[in-house]
């Protein structure tokens, strides 16, 4: 019987009247409470009239906890037109009024009492300079009803009858893409359905390279020039479109969904530094498959300190360079032909402006001998999941480079070169955790259904049920803005911003997707055989490459203090 606003398992509709009105009308004092927030922030972090690196350092709780602020609103704002551009095209139907209302209700209830940056730190308002007259702001008539009655257990359990309703291996809620990259997201779906998932375990448990026949039949579907323009021999597609394909593939395996990421790094890196000469050469072979390329860009004692690099590439008198230092956590190394290599060409410097960027050669490995090029060595690093491309450590002592492949043809230009990338590996990344937290949802969906305990499957149970229901909400959130950031990029926008915060939350909601998985799983999600065990390690990676968390709220935090 439904009492108190809630409702029977699967019965009467527990939809709010009038939700996108309210919700349209809750975006506007979110964002008023935001530059609220940053304005008292400004102030913390202001030393003789400019925000001090110190002071923004110093007070890390809090303008960490100003990125995360700034998610959530640009989440909303997100979700909101998302609903829009659905109920405008007759598409806005039960799941996706209750996947938006749940939204909308948890998170304006997180930004009042608290967000969770991760699960040991909730950063709250009061931490960002606000007083509670200031929190009352937040508190209009359609915000209190959202945080009331929007994410309630009846509507939490109507969405997930609604998502056993559907038809399996589909996304739970419209996307709100068009017919061209839905087209292009089914083709990927199947392919991972059919080629990948029912081995990726295997190649996981096993700790093997994705086989060759992959990444061959990946290269003829035009993974590695996707977005490469079709002068210089890609497909000259949408980042839009890259985000689909990362997202398909990364649900069906991360190490295969990665595989293209090295490919837009190197292209994105040619693309906006490189020479005529180097575009002409490099980019159709990237586009073909013929050469596979790798980052080779953190050093063991630097991590995420990029400007202290020390690998040195000395310029000889034939124009040439030899490369000495040593490399960690590269990707794919041992197969590949080409290394994105940033290197010290600059003795006198100790920070970014001496770094310069090479696309050094290399001869492909084999099983027996991984890296058979002269000065270079390299050992396996063993991790606990993202192993399909395996990871290393790289040595170089008298390795050569030929001067030509100076990127740009110019020294001290190898930072600018990288961080030009950094918003479409962001992106991407953003994508591949939108892949893996829905990956998480369908082994534990099914996982759900299929397990009996006490007389009646898990997924009958409120609280198992209400899990799945807020990783399929999750996953919608951070889908929408991961599509947004991918929009930016495409229509020549900076959105170092929005790819920033794409990546923070979809790293944090592909791990709780993981977790909660695992949880429905119970103790055989502990045991290896269980696919949602793999699904766990290779979440965790998320939060951690291609910026931390960390790092990644403090870029964020830095752009919005100015």
């Amino acid at each position: 019987m439904a009492h108190d606003g809630q409702a029977d398992l699967g019965g009467t509709s527990v939809l709010l009247p009038d939700l996108l009105t309210l919700t349209g009308a809750a975006v506007a004092p979110a964002q008023e409470l935001l530059d609220l927030a940053t304005a008292r922030l400004r102030e913390m972090v202001t030393v003789d009239g400019r925000v001090s690196s110190r002071a923004v350092e110093a007070e890390q709780t809090a303008t960490h906890g100003l990125a995360w602020l700034a998610t959530y609103v640009e989440s909303l704002r997100q979700m909101q037109k998302w609903a829009e551009k659905l109920q405008s095209e007759g598409k806005f139907g039960e799941t996706e009024q209750l996947i938006h209302q749940i939204a909308f209700g948890e998170y304006l209830w997180q930004i009042y009492g608290g967000i969770p940056m991760n699960q040991g730190e909730i950063v709250r308002l009061q931490d960002l300079g606000l007083s509670q007259n200031d929190m009352r702001g937040l508190m209009t008539d359609a915000v209190q009803i959202l945080t009331q009655t929007g994410n309630t257990q009846a509507a939490r359990l109507r969405l997930v009858t609604l998502m056993q309703e559907q038809v399996a291996n589909t996304t739970v809620g419209a996307t709100g893409l068009d017919e061209e990259l839905e087209m292009i997201r089914e083709q990927f779906r199947r392919f991972a359905l059919e080629k990948v998932e029912p081995f990726a375990h295997d190649w996981h448990l096993k700790d093997e390279l994705i086989p060759m026949e992959i990444i061959e039949e990946l290269a003829e579907m035009g993974v590695f020039g996707l977005t490469i323009p079709e002068e210089l021999g890609g497909f000259g597609l949408s980042k839009a479109s890259m985000v689909v394909v990362s997202e398909e593939l990364s649900r069906g395996y991360i190490g295969v969904g990665s595989l293209g990421t090295r490919s837009e790094i190197a292209a994105e890196l040619i693309i906006a530094g490189g020479t005529d000469e180097q575009k002409a050469h490099w980019l159709p072979k990237i586009s073909s498959g013929e050469i596979l390329p790798t980052a080779v860009f953190t050093e063991p004692n630097t991590g995420s300190d990029l400007g202290s690099l020390r690998t040195r590439a000395v310029k000889g008198a034939d124009g040439d360079y030899t490369i000495t230092g040593n490399k960690t956590w590269i990707t794919h190394a041992a197969r590949t032909h080409v290394m994105t290599l940033l290197a010290r060409t600059d003795p006198a410097t100790s920070d970014y402006k001496g770094l310069s960027m090479f696309l050094a050669e290399k001869t492909p490995g084999t099983d027996e001998d991984p890296f058979p090029t002269e000065g270079m060595t390299g050992g396996e690093i063993e991790v606990l999941g993202y192993r399909g491309m395996k990871e290393y450590e790289l040595g170089f002592d008298g390795f050569k480079v030929k001067g030509e492949n100076l990127l740009g043809g110019e020294e001290g230009r190898g930072f600018k070169q990288l961080m030009q990338t950094f918003e479409s590996a962001r992106i991407q990344t953003a994508a591949r955790a939108v892949g893996v937290a829905q990956s998480a949802l369908d082994v534990a969906m099914q996982y759900a259904q299929d397990r009996k305990q006490f007389g009646k499957s898990l997924i009958e149970f409120p609280r198992v049920a209400s899990k799945l229901a807020m990783m399929a909400v999750e996953i919608m959130v951070a889908r929408q803005l991961t599509y947004f950031s991918a929009w930016e990029k495409d229509n020549d926008r900076r959105c170092d911003l929005e790819a920033g915060m794409a990546k923070l939350l979809g790293a944090r909601v592909a791990w709780a997707a993981a977790d909660n998985g695992l949880q429905i799983h119970g103790g055989n999600g502990f045991a290896l055989e269980y696919k949602i065990s793999r699904i766990l390690c290779d979440a965790r990676i998320l939060n951690i490459f291609e910026g931390a968390g960390e790092i990644q709220a403090q870029v964020i935090a830095r752009r919005l203090l100015g």
